[in-house]
């Protein structure tokens, strides 16, 4: 690690976090940038940013991207130094743990910086800085994931981003505890999250998951899972989703940035 010579950027966050809680989040990850990190001309690097009062995910991220690439390494990152003292008898082989924001004491570029349930303590206004900040610190073809999660991991929402800027918006959920992929939006992000309001695109998009949702009701004999994917199904035909069956069968929907970016293209209520 680089030696620190400035203070970190950023304020520590409430330090929740439990065992398995980022899989949703970690298999999107390895599925989708798995060909960027084999493509890396050296071991590839993922950071764990604040990763919180114990480092369970960060130990998770380093075994699920190994099945992408074996040659990953992980680097955890948390602004409180007492939480990375804690993790130090964590570090492995390809594992260790850094003091540090959103600077990223890290040598060169990483392939991956993951920030979950990090920006929710943050202003609204806050969000484009640091999104530009940590996407200024990625190779060229590396990935910002930012989002957040419930507790246990059953719902999630994240933005990916890369070095140009946000790409799309995933939603994941456990199937079988939704009653309707509305109640996915106590879980966006902090740049959507006070968003979700008639007039404002990713309201419309929810609207209309429900209503495809509500459609796909005849699915649900044959499962959550079969008719999730006649709702996503249903939705990609007004909605540039980015995925497929393959995706949704995990969960997924993912969407492109554009078209639920506040202040762009507004769809009639």
């Amino acid at each position: 690690m680089a030696p620190r010579t400035t203070r970190p950027v950023g304020t520590p966050t409430r330090g929740t976090t439990n065992p398995n809680r980022l899989r949703r989040m970690d298999r999107w990850i390895a599925a989708v940038h798995g060909p960027a990190l084999r493509r890396a001309d050296g071991p590839p690097v993922a950071v764990d940013l604040g990763y919180g009062a114990a480092p369970w995910t960060a130990v998770e991220l380093l075994a699920r991207l190994r099945t992408a690439d074996p040659r990953t390494r992980v680097v955890g990152v948390e602004i409180d130094p007492e939480r990375v003292a804690a993790a130090r008898p964590y570090e492995r082989e390809g594992l260790v743990f850094a003091h540090g924001g959103f600077e990223v004491p890290v040598p060169g570029r990483p392939s991956l910086i993951r920030a979950a349930n990090v920006l929710r303590q943050y202003e609204e206004g806050e969000v484009a800085a640091v999104w530009a900040r940590l996407c200024g610190k990625l190779a060229p073809d590396g990935l910002l994931v930012e989002g957040t999660c419930d507790e246990v991991g059953r719902r999630h929402v994240w933005v990916a981003l890369g070095p140009e800027g946000p790409r799309t918006v995933t939603f994941a959920t456990r199937l079988g505890s939704l009653e309707r992929p509305s109640d996915l939006a106590e879980r966006l992000p902090k740049a959507l999250i006070h968003r979700n309001v008639p007039g404002e695109p990713v309201h419309a998009f929810l609207r209309d998951f429900d209503r495809a949702w509500a459609a796909a009701s005849p699915y649900a004999s044959l499962g959550a899972r079969q008719r999730w994917i006649a709702a996503a199904g249903a939705l990609a035909g007004d909605w540039p989703l980015v995925d497929s069956p393959r995706r949704w069968r995990q969960g997924e929907v993912t969407v492109r940035w554009e078209a639920l970016a506040p202040g762009g293209e507004r769809r009639a209520e």
